[in-house]
């Protein structure tokens, strides 16, 4: 009796994991779906070429992303649905009061465009790596695979923002204020 009880509680504790697995690819789903709606007006916002050609980039990215996780979503047979995250849409309202806080054209615009696409990988690495081992666990090979192509691409985004910062909005952002400060006084 005791073995029966014990292959149950694993069959149980399986189909939690199932479920709670369905649930955030339901969430990452509507996330990348926000995505394709926010892209774009980052895209715009953005003054230099180079980050308004990381947004682009991300944007088809994205659109491959979204068609990953619908195939993820038949393999289990499930309806691709998106299900709200309001951690994540948190982090897109404080991006958009950036955007409208910081000078058209500025690089402390950019700077803050940055930081707040980078929150957005932070949040997708995340929420993909957690996918990926619940995956594997869970015995769906296949889907973790896929997922964990998805969570790669999101580590090179983040990577590429951070050369873009690094190496080009960051400085002339800092010198672009201590140019303000200057004139002030």
């Amino acid at each position: 009796m005791a073995k029966q009880e014990k292959k149950q509680e694993k069959v149980s504790m399986e189909n939690k994991m199932k479920q709670f697995f369905i649930k955030i690819l339901k969430e990452i789903y509507w996330v990348e779906e926000k995505l394709i709606k926010t892209l774009p007006e980052m895209e715009e916002a953005a003054s230099t070429e180079n980050l308004q050609e990381a947004f682009e980039d991300h944007f088809l990215q994205t659109k491959k992303q979204l068609s990953r996780l619908k195939k993820i979503f038949k393999y289990i047979g499930e309806t691709p649905k998106g299900e709200k995250n309001k951690a994540f849409d948190a982090i897109v309202e404080e991006g958009q009061e950036w955007i409208k806080n910081t000078e058209e054209g500025s690089m402390l615009r950019d700077a803050m465009l940055i930081f707040s696409a980078q929150k957005v990988e932070h949040f997708e690495i995340a929420t993909y790596g957690t996918l990926v081992a619940m995956a594997y666990t869970l015995g769906m090979d296949k889907e973790a695979d896929i997922l964990n192509y998805t969570l790669e691409e999101e580590e090179e985004t983040d990577k590429l923002l951070t050369e873009i910062a690094e190496y080009d909005i960051n400085f002339k952002a800092a010198m672009q204020e201590e140019k303000k400060l200057s004139e002030e006084e």
